[in-house]
């Protein structure tokens, strides 16, 4: 089989990964969570998953109900590590959802004419109208970490950035939308790892990028922009969630709690809806520094 980027993710794990990533890979057995400070160290089983699971979907299309007859708008960005889950963890809260209230922004790279505009002004095209849920793979946070570490922006242009985001998530919490910010975290074992299985699964290979494999060596510097952005945007008015997604699974159901959690509805069940767990969904103190 080829393998995408000629085989470039396989050939880092071979020669460029730390020593003790590579060998807590090659230890783990198939549940195994690779991350030591995660709090669990198998994922949780798959009967116990979907019976939380079928709960919160219930709770999850009244609340689109509930949000459609008040004309209230959600929007949910969902930020993190590269393989940190986001996309399977969007899947999880649309499954059930009516796509024509509810939609997923994936925006690409911007065309010329984008990069020439303000930059916040192609997400607020995308912004929820009344009764709608939009839900962000990925957003304006661009600038601050992946634009930065791969120098795709000036330095100037990221402190513009930082300088006119407060009023930008203000703006939108005062035209009263309800605004969550989710970040996924994920170790540095466990990332290569879901890069490794997506490199050598032909159903699973196009979610790669190029942009993936350069970054593979880039943890650090990651660590330091994500670091930085957490301590400049954790505002009272747009805080940070942050999940530790080692255990995608688990991770799921803590992203559906604390969306549930934002949002009135009528007939709102809290005990199906169940306490977050707080040894890995919190503030942005949690995130894992392994």
């Amino acid at each position: 089989m080829t393998l995408p980027f000629d085989g470039a993710i396989s050939r880092y794990f071979r020669e460029g990964a730390p020593k003790e990533v590579r060998t807590a890979i090659e230890k783990a057995g198939k549940d195994d969570i690779l991350t030591k400070s995660y709090p669990y160290r198998e994922e949780i089983k798959g009967k116990d998953y979907d019976a939380r699971m079928e709960a919160l979907q219930i709770e999850l299309a009244k609340m689109q109900a509930g949000l459609k007859t008040s004309g209230k708008r959600l929007l949910v960005v969902f930020e993190g590590r590269d393989a940190a889950g986001k996309g399977g963890t969007i899947k999880a809260v649309t499954e059930n959802l009516n796509p024509r209230q509810a939609y997923v922004v994936a925006l690409p790279k911007p065309n010329e004419r984008e990069s020439q505009q303000w930059y916040f002004q192609r997400y607020v095209d995308w912004l929820p109208a009344k009764g709608e849920i939009a839900l962000f793979d990925r957003s304006w946070y661009n600038r601050a970490m992946i634009e930065h570490v791969f120098g795709f922006c000036k330095p100037e242009e990221r402190e513009k950035f930082f300088r006119q985001l407060p009023e930008f998530e203000q703006m939108i919490v005062d035209e009263g939308i309800i605004l969550l910010k989710i970040w996924l975290e994920v170790g540095r074992a466990e990332q290569l790892k879901r890069f490794l299985d997506r490199e050598g699964d032909l159903l699973k290979q196009w979610k790669l990028s190029q942009i993936d494999v350069d970054g593979l060596a880039k943890w650090d510097d990651y660590c330091t922009a994500i670091d930085e952005t957490m301590q400049k945007t954790h505002f009272k008015h747009a805080p940070w969630t942050v999940i530790l997604s080692d255990d995608k699974k688990r991770a799921r159901i803590a992203a559906i709690q604390t969306i549930l959690s934002a949002a009135d509805y009528p007939g709102k069940d809290k005990a199906a809806i169940g306490k977050v767990d707080d040894r890995i969904c919190g503030g942005p103190k949690l995130r894992s520094k392994d």
